[in-house]
């Protein structure tokens, strides 16, 4: 929608600091971590590397930073899956810029450890840079370096060759933990450098361990968990730490370990993942209480959920969401579900409040875990290709309440009011006087009420499976709110005036009263708003979402600072964007993104992004002439309400063209399925034993591909034996993750095919699948001589772990290889992934011949394959590689995101790796999905340049196998972006 064309007069403006704001200065706690209370006040600063020493305290309301209150409001954003060092400032921006003050980050242990005692923190795992760019954005950081993550990623976090080690994992296992001090090294001494307690960074909140539900009540969990609380002590860790319960269990409240003595260091969370299908749950102090209530559990603390959801990721198959894939997750848990689900957490008293995801990204490569497949979208409100979806508007509308807003921090239970038709929560602010309402609406159908508030009876509409935020006695700058039907946004000042915004959903009209003794002079500025006063009140009414914002100007009255009173629905509030700047706050309307601000002189220098024509409005301190948009000067003018507006619109974005794919090349692989390839370069398969939970069979080897030191992607097998004559059948034993496949083949000839089942409701949860694939032997290759069975088998990803019972240990390949008819003996090599590539990292590469050789790299000599056009429609068992190359020339200052899409005919079986540049950014399986459309990343993608795109086509011979249809698509585009830089 673009800003509305309104003419208006002029009208000079004046400076102030901003309301609901404060300096990070302050009666700080008397330790980095100790305890404390405050009164309710304006909040912290946006945080920076200062260079200034903080305290951070807390005590059962919230987090108290330098003696101030401060509410966390964060979403969970993974680098790992995005990879492409660039964009990661693009993601932090938006979620700056739409309410967030804290960013929640795993760190993944097996994306920066390709062996024992090697570790990598460079170019995509740069961890150093990352928290640098949050500094940089005015973001906090709440670390969760693990050792164990979960996070649906291949084991659970924990490296590859951790499988194949001696001693349980999440235990206080010596050899475990001898590995989990040296990884935790490795990232503390990262982490130390950007403390928010030093200044020189903003972590705020460290995690230690994930979920940890196995031992909560013996010897060996506390042992574990002391250890590593010690451990990131003594690496030099001085803010709070914390745990994530697994669900309201109470497990790990303070006080249930040894820290050494320490007190006040530590605070209890809980993880929360309710169905949109159900009502809202209370978990605090609305619920049931005691140890099992949530927030109840540690009432010293404040509540803290460290992970709710933000969406729900999908199988393979799509059974979670009926094959409809992420944008169900979307429907099903959208902006109506987060305002019912995240205003109930406020009214239990979490102020400390983390979105899992707001930017799922892409589990690229083999990271994903068995659980998920390629995308891990997630149904967030940012999606995997960077777009803001409409579930920013109410993290958008309370991120910035919360920040701008400090009431909010402080907010007791207050007593029981009733609405029909509604669940009302009633919450009070004892410093303040201010009254808090959240009516919810668990029905499906609008519910018309009257609320008894403080103010008196309030009519208020809430609709179907929905809920609204009511205040009364707030202070809006220099004057008192007596109620509003519409929800405040932020209250701040700029120039002279106090501003407070209102939001509320399209075509509602919003009536608000102030308290005024002596009457006001009031402007309508725009067309849409009324206003009456009457004895002591001036009322005001605003229909929401016509023609954009709504403005009314409230002057003289009770005070001599000018009120100005914006009303937006959903729509105009997520282009309404508050910043601060050291000269002063600012607040701009009009563009789909503000990105940055600052102020030179009288000069306001805005960045950001444009999606479709729109005029660009800013209120500022007193002063400012000047408006530059993104490097450029455009005309202005001054209005009535105090701000620079454009004389005209900033242009839209231009079109993107892509290229059609074409002048494809194609080569078939496996020589490995060939009796006479030559093997004796791979690994002998002669182990006796293994420290997997997999048993290994009575008299065979140890054929688990995690024991010779191949983790990920597809493993190869080659078995030699005499005695071929009598053989009628092979039964191949195997185990994989989700959706793992084998193929095998004797002397050269197709033995067939067998995959593992696509996951339905029931199985959705299972980690790791095991089968036994049973071949005939034809008649003509059952005679006497040498033979070779050759099998591949594509393992997919190690089990999670989730319940700390090391099945991420379970076997991954060949288990156990039976004949029938004959009882030869085997002597076995194996063949996986080669050396970690140096750029792209670990879970890069599997064990494919093509792999092994470079196909898939841009530069790679491919002129003598077969010139081919798309579609295909082969039987063939085996692999085929497929390249092209194409050139995009996206205009420069335009940041668009591209997918690939394949479609074929849903009945054809087979699977495709899509390497882009050299990276590996999912795995397509054509009659499974349901994820057809794959992201590729601005920085492996040249969006001004030549590309090279190859796909590794495993076909099952069971039917017809493509590629058929594979093509480019737009994702999304916008005037502005990031600089990109390759990788």
């Amino acid at each position: 929608m673009a800003l509305s064309r309104r003419s208006f007069s002029a009208l000079t403006g004046s400076a102030a600091l901003g309301l609901a704001l404060g300096g990070s200065g302050g009666p700080g706690a008397p330790s980095a971590y100790a305890g404390g209370s405050a009164p309710t006040g304006p909040a912290p600063a946006p945080p920076g590397a200062d260079g200034a020493r903080h305290t951070i305290g807390y005590d059962r309301y919230s987090l108290l930073v330098d003696g101030r209150r401060l509410v966390v409001w964060s979403g969970e954003l993974h680098p790992f899956r995005l990879p492409s060092p660039s964009l990661w400032r693009d993601v932090l921006q938006k979620m700056r810029a739409h309410g967030y003050n804290a960013v929640s980050v795993y760190v993944a242990w097996n994306h920066h450890s390709p062996a024992p005692g090697r570790y990598d923190f460079t170019g995509v795992r740069d961890l150093d840079l990352f928290l640098r760019m949050a500094a940089e954005t005015g973001l906090y950081v709440i670390l969760r370096p693990g050792p164990y993550i979960n996070a649906e990623v291949d084991g659970g976090g924990f490296p590859g060759w951790l499988t194949a080690t001696r001693g349980t994992a999440r235990t206080d296992d010596p050899t475990y933990l001898s590995h989990v001090d040296e990884w935790l090294t490795q990232v503390n001494r990262i982490a130390r450098r950007h403390l928010f307690t030093r200044g020189t960074g903003t972590i705020l909140l460290y995690q230690i361990e994930n979920e940890y539900d196995a031992h909560p009540a013996d010897a060996t969990g506390r042992a574990y968990m002391s250890h590593l609380y010690k451990k990131v002590r003594a690496d030099g860790i001085d803010v709070p730490l914390f745990h994530n319960d697994k669900g309201r269990n109470g497990y790990w409240i303070p006080g249930s370990f040894d820290t050494g003595g320490e007190k006040g260091g530590w605070l209890y969370g809980f993880d929360g993942y309710p169905s949109p299908f159900k009502t809202p749950p209370d978990w605090g102090h609305f619920g049931p209480g005691g140890p099992k209530g949530g927030a109840t559990a540690s009432p010293d603390t404040p509540g803290f959920v460290p992970e709710f959801g933000g969406g729900w990721f999908d199988p393979w198959g799509g059974a979670e969401f009926d094959g409809k894939g992420y944008a169900e997750s979307r429907r099903t848990r959208d902006a109506a579900y987060e305002r019912r689900f995240y205003l109930t957490n406020l009214a239990n008293g979490i102020t400390l409040h983390n979105v899992y995801m707001t930017f799922g990204g892409t589990s690229w490569g083999w990271l994903p875990a068995p659980v998920v497949y390629t995308s891990y979208d997630y149904g967030a409100a940012i999606d995997e290709a960077r777009n803001v979806t409409g579930k920013i508007a109410p993290m958008h509308q309370l991120g910035h309440l919360l920040q701008r807003v400090p009431d909010f921090a402080k907010l007791d239970r207050a007593p029981d009011v009733k609405a029909e038709g509604l669940k009302v929560y009633h919450l009070a602010n004892q410093d303040t006087g201010a009254h808090v309402y959240i009516a919810r609406n668990d029905g499906t159908e609008a519910v018309t009420a009257g609320l008894p508030t403080e103010a008196g009876k309030v009519r208020v509409t809430v609709p179907g499976k929905d809920a609204r935020l009511l205040t009364t006695g707030l202070a809006l700058g220099r004057r008192k709110l007596k109620y509003s039907t519409a929800s405040p946004m932020l209250c701040l000042t700029t120039g002279r005036q106090d501003i407070a915004v209102f939001t509320g959903r399209r075509g509602e009209m919003a009536e608000l009263v102030l308290h005024s003794r002596a009457e006001p002079s009031v402007q309508r500025l725009d067309p849409e708003g009324g206003w009456a006063y009457d004895r002591g009140e001036l009322h005001v009414n605003a229909p929401l979402g016509e023609d954009g914002l709504t403005r009314m100007l409230v002057q003289k009255g009770d005070s001599d600072t000018p009120l100005l009173l914006l009303f937006a629905d959903d729509a105009t509030a997520v282009r309404l964007f508050p910043y601060d700047t050291p000269s002063g706050t600012l607040l701009v309307y009009g563009p789909a993104l503000l990105r940055h601000a600052e102020l030179r002189g009288s000069e306001v220098r805005l960045t950001g992004d444009v999606k479709e024509p729109t005029g660009l409005e800013v209120w500022g301190p007193r002063g400012i002439d000047t408006l530059v948009w993104n490097g450029r000067k455009v005309a202005t003018r001054v209005t009535l309400s105090g701000s620079l507006m454009t004389r005209g619109s900033l242009p839209g974005v231009p079109q993107v063209r892509l290229p059609r794919l074409g002048g494809w090349r194609m080569r078939r692989e496996n020589p490995e399925a060939g009796p006479g390839f030559d093997d004796s370069s791979w690994k002998k398969a002669d182990k006796t034993s293994s420290f997997s939970t997999t048993a290994v069979p009575e008299g065979q080897p140890v054929l688990f591909a995690d024991d010779y030191g191949f983790h990920y992607g597809d493993v190869w097998y080659r078995g030699t034996f005499t005695g071929g004559t009598g053989i009628e059948e092979v039964a191949l034993a195997y185990s994989t993750g989700t959706q793992g496949l084998l193929m095998a083949w004797l002397d050269g000839e197709p033995l067939g095919t067998h995959r593992m089942p696509v996951p339905d409701k029931s199985t959705v949860r299972q980690g790791s699948w095991a089968d036994t694939a049973v071949f005939p032997v034809r008649e003509r290759l059952r005679s006497p001589g040498r033979h070779v069975l050759s099998v591949l088998v594509r393992r997919m990803q190690h089990d999670q772990d989730g319940k700390a019972l090391d099945t991420h240990k379970v076997a991954r390949g060949l288990t156990a290889v039976t004949f029938k008819g004959a009882s030869p003996r085997v002597r076995w090599r194996i063949q996986g992934e080669g050396p970690a590539d140096p750029v792209r990292g670990p879970l890069n590469n599997g064990g494919l011949y093509g792999e092994r050789h470079g196909w898939h790299l841009p530069g790679f000599r491919d002129r003598d394959w077969e010139r081919v056009d798309l579609p295909r429609a082969e039987r063939y068992q085996g692999v085929t590689w497929y390249r092209t190359t194409f050139r995009l020339s996206v205009p420069g200052d335009v940041d668009a995101s591209i997918g690939l899409t394949l479609d074929d005919d849903p009945y054809r079986a087979y699977r495709a790796q899509i390497f882009l540049n050299g990276w590996n950014l999912g795995q397509y399986i054509n009659n499974v999905g349901p994820q057809h459309t794959f992201v590729l990343p601005n920085g492996i993608l040249r969006t001004r340049g030549t590309n090279t795109l190859a796909l590794a086509v495993l076909s099952e011979f069971t039917t017809l196998s493509g590629p058929g249809s594979v093509r480019l698509t737009l994702l999304g585009r916008a005037s502005g972006g990031v600089p990109v830089t390759p990788v």
